[in-house]
């Protein structure tokens, strides 16, 4: 079927930025009219703009979409402002019979307490149901006596590799899990069915393609996540690009397993591997160079040493993958870009620094040498920029230094890491622009950047992040016909008016997978 797009803004993020027209065949852009659109042409169907923008959708550059499916039956907590709010959200979805009660999204920095709660907390809601609570971050948690039991804690248990375990000045153990102690534990609560995981994803999926986006990331793949994810594509049952980058520690193997992957199979691909090499900085598990502020010596800490980061990135070298690496803090940041220069430059590689929400100047510079982009989550100046404004001081202002970036003629991308926040590309856009956090500041202005580079992150950077960039992010023929239809052009409205820029139709492939 042949269509034309037209009476409206069609926003191209081309060297031409504007066009009158587009014309569609078969879920590809066929040709973009930027003088007149021809009228009345033969077996084609125009679709009226009325007046809107056209423009191409957003692509997702760092999220986890089966993590999405997953907190979707859990119990929401990102509302509670203290500990009897959160005791009391919990309490009414507390029920007998139930085999465990999983709670997602409370934030200490947040709460009137400013502290995480405590497994005695827990207990008060119920001392026999196995309850757990994970942080917003998604690094750290909260389980009460009945969970520790069945994650087999006690305490004597001692803190893992790149990890913690919290105890009470007893040394008896008060219920928090950080970093690699939380991972390990919630490996033992019981697993979702894939054909009742199958339906929550459904509706992770409607909630990507509300927000415009139509290639997401499952961004730490283990193996319940793949057998479900390759179920769903074998069953034709997704409604958008899905790029997996496979957990390197865990499950490795699933790449060399699975080689059909390498391409999209009914629209499910594995990108690569993902490794994490330190924690969230506003829980103050990023692994700094220098210690947190009001810290004598206390910087964070690694989840890998040297030696094991060289053989994780040995591996994916030899075998051409891509690699997406987790770090935050810019300790983690340089043990990355040290072990990828020992390495060289290869140019099919294009690593990824996921975060780098401390990465500096310096390394930014060595970071372009070696091909390697930075995938910020700069929505952090809005949401916990005030936090790093305590837990970092001066170095606050330079978080997810985009436009520093910029003047290096680094390609960055933009991300919101789903389910941590919804996946609102036009609010991570506002972020990149006006760097404002919560209590008013500004936050870095020297690292503002204008709408269109914010754009640019997002959809054009993001695909060639993907190594899509000859087949997605902008709209030119040949690439596909993904788009969104939207009731403001973002490059003509006030700052603060991105926020409300309602998204009307998510075009994949041609064709309408949503419309408000």
């Amino acid at each position: 079927m042949r269509k034309i797009y037209y009476n409206g803004t069609i926003l191209t993020l081309e060297d031409s930025l504007y066009a009158k027209g587009v014309l569609v065949e078969n879920g590809i852009i066929q040709e973009v009219y930027y003088e007149e659109v021809p009228k009345e042409k033969d077996d084609v169907t125009y679709i009226d703009l009325k007046g809107n923008v056209l423009m191409p959708s957003f692509i997702d550059s760092h999220s986890h979409i089966a993590q999405v499916a997953m907190t979707l039956q859990t119990v929401d907590l990102s509302s509670c402002s203290d500990f009897v709010s959160l005791k009391e959200t919990l309490t009414k979805h507390c029920h007998s019979g139930k085999s465990c009660l999983i709670g997602f999204g409370y934030d200490h920095n947040h709460l009137l307490e400013k502290r995480h709660p405590t497994k005695q907390l827990l207990d008060e809601v119920s001392s026999d149901i196995p309850i757990l609570i994970t942080h917003k971050s998604g690094h750290m948690g909260v389980g009460n006596s009945a969970f520790l039991k069945i994650a087999g804690l006690a305490d004597h248990s001692k803190n893992p590799q790149g990890g913690f375990i919290g105890r009470d000045e007893e040394g008896k153990l008060n219920g928090y899990l950080e970093e690699a102690a939380f991972m390990q534990a919630t490996s033992m609560l019981p697993t979702t069915s894939l054909e009742e995981m199958s339906s929550y994803f459904e509706k992770a999926q409607d909630m990507y393609l509300s927000y415009g986006i139509t290639t997401a990331q499952d961004g730490l793949t283990k193996e319940k996540d793949f057998q479900l994810l390759s179920l769903l594509a074998k069953e034709k049952k997704l409604k958008l690009d899905i790029v997996s980058y496979i957990d390197m520690k865990e499950c490795g193997s699933l790449v060399l397993e699975h080689p059909e992957y390498a391409t999209y199979q009914n629209h499910y691909r594995i990108g690569g591997y993902k490794l994490i090499l330190d924690g969230s900085p506003q829980g103050k598990t990023a692994w700094l160079s220098s210690p947190y502020e009001g810290e004598d010596s206390y910087c964070g800490y690694p989840v890998y040493q040297d030696k094991e980061v060289h053989s994780f990135l040995k591996k994916a070298l030899e075998e051409e993958k891509q690699i997406l690496v987790h770090c935050n803090g810019d300790a983690a940041s340089e043990q990355f870009i040290r072990t990828c220069e020992s390495f060289g430059k290869r140019d099919f590689y294009r690593p990824v620094m996921i975060h780098a929400q401390t990465v500096r100047k310096d390394q930014l510079k060595r970071m372009s040498s070696l091909g390697m982009i930075p995938s910020f989550f700069v929505a952090h100046v809005y949401y916990w920029g005030d936090t790093h404004l305590q837990n970092l001081g001066d170095r606050s202002y330079h978080i997810s230094p985009s436009k520093t970036a910029l003047n290096l003629h680094l390609p960055f991308t933009f991300h919101q890491d789903t389910p941590v926040l919804p996946p609102d590309m036009f609010q991570t856009i506002w972020c990149s622009v006006k760097r404002q956090t919560k209590n008013g500041i500004i936050l870095g202005e020297e690292e503002r950047i204008s709408v269109l580079d914010a754009l640019r992150a997002v959809t054009i950077n993001a695909a060639y992040q993907y190594f899509e960039e000859n087949q997605k992010g902008s709209i030119r023929p040949f690439k596909n016909a993904d788009f969104i239809i939207v009731d403001q052009d973002p490059l003509k409205v006030e700052i603060d008016q991105l926020l409300n820029i309602k998204i009307l139709e998510t075009i994949f492939h041609g064709e309408t997978v949503f419309q408000r």
